[in-house]
């Protein structure tokens, strides 16, 4: 609270206005770093629909992208999510991406701000901060100074590719999907990449969260396609089944199946 009220008077000197100040709480699921975004973002979406906001702005740098594609390749995260955090996602802005943190930190320094570190950056019980002050020197000591920047270029590259991939997967989806659900022979003929994208995009637009769709869902739905021998349906999160009939695969509600996909 105290920080917050600091920020504010900062801000106010600056002659920016309106500022304001919001309390939030943070609650929900994926541990506390998750909450905390969760909670930060709820908060900046509120802000900008009672102002009216055109973009919102955020601090990320070219740092802060490195240390997300670690912590995504740690997951074994697709080309998607090792893609980073966008430049522009929505109303959101990150214009400082392409900046090293320490010449932004130099940056403030000239502009008379003084620069701030949260002290969860520096706690070990969190994973981006043992990336950034155990993994990422170890790295850069060990590889070389272009350490940071080639993760970063690494994400660039991956969003220009699974941009391209995802719009394919759209144009396939349309291609494939009916009223009686999405052709199997249409689903067949695409590369698994492709494929895969088609079948979590089903899965969502059936219901299953947009978080909750795993790697082993979309192989499990994938079998169905590729090396299907009559085998049971698959459950999927938000009480979804998958089922194949003939020539057709299906996203149905599980309560309208058995546990194995039968009616």
């Amino acid at each position: 609270a105290k920080r917050a009220d600091a920020v504010a008077d900062v801000l106010d000197g600056l002659g920016l206005d309106p500022v304001l100040v919001r309390r939030v709480e943070v609650t929900g699921a994926g541990g506390p770093e998750a909450a905390a975004r969760d909670a930060r973002y709820g908060a900046l979406d509120a802000a900008a629909a009672e102002t009216g906001a055109a973009a919102v702005l955020l601090a990320h740098t070219r740092d802060d992208q490195a240390e997300t594609v670690l912590l995504r390749l740690a997951r074994g995260s697709g080309a998607r999510s090792l893609a980073g955090m966008a430049p522009v996602a929505g109303r959101y802005r990150r214009p400082l991406l392409d900046l090293p943190r320490d010449r932004v930190r130099e940056a403030c320094l000239a502009s008379g701000l003084d620069a701030w570190d949260d002290p969860h950056n520096h706690d070990p019980a969190y994973a981006r901060p043992r990336v950034r002050h155990d993994l990422l020197p170890v790295l850069v000591e060990t590889l070389g100074p272009g350490v940071v920047p080639g993760l970063a270029r690494t994400a660039a590259l991956l969003r220009a590719d699974a941009d391209a991939l995802d719009a394919w997967a759209d144009r396939a989806h349309a291609a494939c999907v009916d009223a009686d659900g999405l052709a199997v022979a249409a689903l067949t003929d695409l590369p698994g990449a492709v494929r895969g994208r088609v079948l979590r995009r089903a899965a969502r637009d059936a219901g299953c969260p947009a978080g909750a769709i795993g790697a082993g869902h979309v192989d499990a739905m994938d079998e169905l396609v590729i090396r299907w021998h009559g085998q049971d349906g698959v459950d999927l999160p938000g009480a979804v089944c998958c089922v194949r009939r003939h020539d057709r695969l299906l996203l149905e509600p599980r309560d309208r199946k058995g546990a194995n996909g039968r009616e």
